[in-house]
């Protein structure tokens, strides 16, 4: 029996190009079966609900980013301001934390920016070994990249001044050779793979309690950008977390080397329909801006010689993009700096078409891009899935890193759209120096204003509208994440819809970031009420 909720006088901006403004809708068992002016609506029987005159928008798709992750590191120390603006106040934070752990207990930090830090500096060990010498201490850096860790964890790994760099990776040296504890890239599994292993039914319990976080964000569209096959397969992972009451649809991208691990014979894998289904391939083609192990040219400023780290190589994409051929799967790459991207461009050049309506291969990130790659990714189909929180958070480091003229041009959003690719907008969250980095109204209001927190100019020359904005966290991210039926409000989509406290449309744009959700739906049900 069909079940009919009828919403009225409300301004729907519905991401859809054919009918693009509406002000009513009729939802039939989850979906949208009727939306358009009131005055034309059809005679139905059902629920009637009052819009009361409020801004509704699709919910977000967040394209890209690290849910387990952000669920994780949610209930860690948090090095980032206002809490944590200096080294000597993430020694003192680390100290309460380790008296409130067991003696053998690992402590876990997260976010640190040194651009933010008083000290202007990375922690080392023995700033760590302050606050513990007997319990091992893990900082992960905003990006993800860096690690910085004390001397136990370092013991624990059995890390020393005679451990060579592993391939992708760079343990940092002092003058004597010895480890100074700051792990880049690759060279950080070597102290997280001696970590303890939470359990699948405490991960997916941390992902089922985050679920509301989202809902009141307006995030019901996720991308788990980094799924691993060992030790717990994040399928399964996130299949129990939707049984514990997880609302969200979710898209996964394993990494390459776990990939190939899997068991790929079950079709049902890769059923888009499904909650939780498998959509791409992940690989690394650099680092991060901010961490100095992006793989840019010119080299970063004050240092001639880094140009970054270079972790992968074309015939690795290329049997990763054979295998996300096989499957009918994308391939997304990480890839920041101008030879990173580079290299993903002029690889797939003109190769990427194995997926119908759809990117086959996406560049995560996409932040230096030259002019040429830009041109060469127009003309091979290749999606650019990027971040405007990065610029807006992190505007310290890449200054000292870049220079202004150079940060200004980076994430040129108005120029790739101008030359035709397909644009997502995302969070790469918790992958970001922003205490609430999943927050989709400060990525709106970063690529609308083209500015940093602290005022600076971001390149305004970048800047583009907010219904451009929403609609690449919306209907943008859809088609390039490939969640199906959602991102827009249209006749067989899911009923997925935030209603705004004020319209988003209308308001000062030095507002947007900080507006907030009053109710999230998600196949005409509501699943989130803002608290009075």
């Amino acid at each position: 029996m069909s079940f009919n909720r009828i919403f009225t006088n409300g301004k729907i901006f519905t991401a859809d190009r054919e009918n693009r403004e509406a002000n009513a809708m009729i939802i039939c068992n989850g979906k949208i079966s009727w939306i358009g002016k009131e005055e034309d609506m059809p005679s139905v029987v059902g629920e009637k609900i009052d819009l009361q005159g409020r801004r509704v928008l699709p919910t977000f798709i967040d394209a890209h980013l690290h849910p387990l992750m952000l669920a994780e590191t949610s209930k860690q120390l948090a090095c980032t301001p206002p809490g944590v603006t200096s080294i000597e106040e993430m020694v003192q934070a680390l100290k309460k934390l380790r008296e409130e752990h067991s003696p053998d207990s690992w402590i876990e930090g997260w976010g640190y920016d040194e651009g933010k830090l008083e000290e202007g500096r990375t922690p080392n060990r023995h700033d760590l070994d302050q606050a513990a010498k007997n319990a091992p201490i893990v900082l992960t850096r905003t990006c993800t990249h860096i690690l910085s860790v004390n001397s136990k964890a370092l013991e624990i790994a059995g890390i020393t001044k005679h451990t060579p760099d592993p391939p992708g990776g760079k343990i940092d040296r002092d003058e004597y050779g010895e480890p100074t504890g700051v792990l880049r890239e690759s060279a950080g599994d070597l102290v997280k793979n001696k970590m303890p292993v939470k359990s699948l039914e405490e991960k997916a319990g941390a992902l089922a309690e985050y679920s509301d976080t989202f809902l009141a964000k307006g995030i019901t569209g996720i991308t788990e950008m980094m799924a691993d096959h060992r030790p717990i397969d994040y399928f399964e992972i996130y299949k129990a977390a939707v049984e514990k009451g997880m609302k969200q649809r979710v898209a996964l991208y394993y990494n390459w080397d776990e990939f190939q691990q899997l068991d790929l014979n079950d079709p049902a894998l890769f059923d888009r329909e499904q909650s939780v289904y498998i959509a791409g391939i992940k690989l690394f083609a650099d680092g991060s801006i901010s961490g100095q192990t992006a793989w840019v040219h010119p080299a970063f400023i004050g240092d001639d010689e880094n140009a970054g780290i270079s972790t992968t190589s074309r015939e690795e994409l290329l049997e990763a993009g054979e295998a996300a051929k096989k499957y009918g799967i994308q391939l997304a790459v990480h890839a920041m700096g101008e030879q990173a991207i580079d290299q993903v461009v002029d690889t797939f050049y003109k190769r990427a078409d194995w997926l119908e309506g759809a990117p086959s291969v996406r560049i995560e990130h996409a932040s230096l891009p030259t002019v040429r790659a830009i041109q060469r990714a127009a003309e091979s189909g290749i999606a650019f899935v990027t971040q405007p929180i990065f610029l807006f958070a992190e505007i310290e480091s890449y200054l000292n890193n870049l220079g202004e003229e150079r940060s200004r041009n980076t994430y040129p959003v108005k120029n790739i759209l101008e030359k035709g690719i397909q644009v997502a907008f995302s969070s790469d969250a918790p992958a970001t120096a922003w205490d609430d980095p999943v927050n989709p109204f400060v990525g709106l209001g970063a690529a609308v204003n083209r500015k940093a927190y602290d005022g600076s100019d971001i390149g305004q020359e970048q800047a583009i509208s907010i219904e451009t904005a929403v609609e690449l966290y919306t209907k943008a991210a859809q088609e390039v994440a490939r969640i199906p039926f959602v991102g827009r409000l249209a006749l067989g989509f899911h009923a997925d819809f935030i209603v705004l406290e004020s319209d988003i449309l209308q308001v000062d744009k030095a507002d947007i970031s900080s507006m907030t959700v009053e109710e999230t739906y998600m196949g005409g049900e509501k699943v989130y009420q803002k608290k009075v």
